[in-house]
């Protein structure tokens, strides 16, 4: 039981955690719930089970196989949606005063460079959560372009005659997605700065030179359930045919595209269904101590299921933007 008591400690397993709907069994990672489930050496009655009843895309069990029909029909995205009819119009990014939104930017980078190894910023996009265009710019960089690397990102020089400046892109970009907000007052819980999406969004604010808060980040390489099995990131092609159901960046590739898949991720990620907590974490007050070693004998005492009761995540699941006004 000290074993199990210790494991709990430093699992941090939770609601919010994949789980197997048929032998409940916690995973870190979708990654390792696919690995239990369809793996190469999945358990042999969950494979079994859900081989009938399950969906390979988001890994839930259904009642009966016309439940698992219709529910496909919405799971399996495809590439085609309406953000197209939204280019070629101008942004204009403005404060507003409605709470929360959510965004997503992506950008297409070229080399620059006596070898054109380093990374610029020659092309971003800002869509809404409605897939619609916010801002698509090409961007001029503040260093010359040396390899366009045109077989992905498509940029050729004359995409740059127009081009807008860095500097005035990154201070648009940054004027909306702060909403009015200074970066320091920003917090998660209250406000109007708005939630940013993206895929490695690090590299993003090092291209942009940009700054942002880091509670109001969703990044999908870096979020837990969406790792591999070692803790690794997974590139956005990889997350988008396997949670998705469909290709990107088979060619060029479009930050558009790229800006709708880390969308549609996040609110796949968003629109789970757990149960809520009042502390969901283990780093609040009133949890972070909740497996304190003056208590070990009572946890000895207590069932599996107990000790999962109070367990609590150690990182922040995207479905308590649900309840964020």
């Amino acid at each position: 039981m000290e074993s199990l008591v210790e494991h709990i400690r430093t699992s941090y397993h939770s609601v919010h955690e994949p789980m197997c709907w048929i032998c409940e069994k916690h995973c870190r990672s979708f990654a390792s719930l696919r690995q239990h489930l369809i793996g190469p050496l999945p358990k042999a009655n969950c494979e079994k089970i859900f081989k009938e009843l399950g969906c390979n895309i988001c890994l839930t069990l259904f009642a009966s196989r016309n439940a698992l029909r219709a529910h496909k029909e919405l799971c399996q995205l495809s590439r085609l949606n309406n953000g197209f009819l939204y280019r070629g119009f101008p942004a204009n990014l403005r404060i507003d005063n409605i709470q929360r939104k959510v965004v997503a930017i992506s950008c297409k980078i070229v080399g620059g460079g006596t070898d054109g190894s380093i990374d610029l910023c020659a092309r971003v996009c800002l869509i809404d959560e409605h897939e619609g265009i916010l801002f698509d710019s090409y961007v001029a960089p503040n260093r010359p372009i040396t390899n366009y690397r045109y077989e992905t990102s498509g940029i050729s020089p004359e995409h740059m005659r127009d081009a807008m400046p860095i500097n005035q892109v990154a201070g648009k970009i940054q004027y909306y997605i702060c909403n009015g907000e200074l970066l320091w007052q920003i917090h998660s819980g209250s406000g109007r700065a708005r939630i940013l999406v993206g895929h490695d969004l690090d590299s993003v604010f090092k291209c942009l030179g940009l700054q942002y808060s880091s509670v109001m980040i969703r990044d999908t390489a870096k979020y837990p359930p969406l790792m591999d099995t070692n803790k690794n990131s997974n590139s956005l092609k990889y997350l988008t045919k396997t949670y998705l159901g469909y290709e990107i960046q088979t060619r060029v590739q479009d930050p558009y595209d790229d800006c709708v898949a880390t969308m549609r991720l996040y609110m796949k990620m968003k629109s789970q269904a757990h149960r809520r907590e009042e502390w969901p974490l283990v780093i609040d007050p009133k949890t972070c101590n909740i497996f304190g070693s003056w208590r070990q004998s009572e946890f000895e005492k207590m069932t599996p299921a107990q000790l999962l009761e109070i367990s609590r995540s150690d990182y922040y699941c995207w479905c308590l933007d649900s309840y964020i006004n």
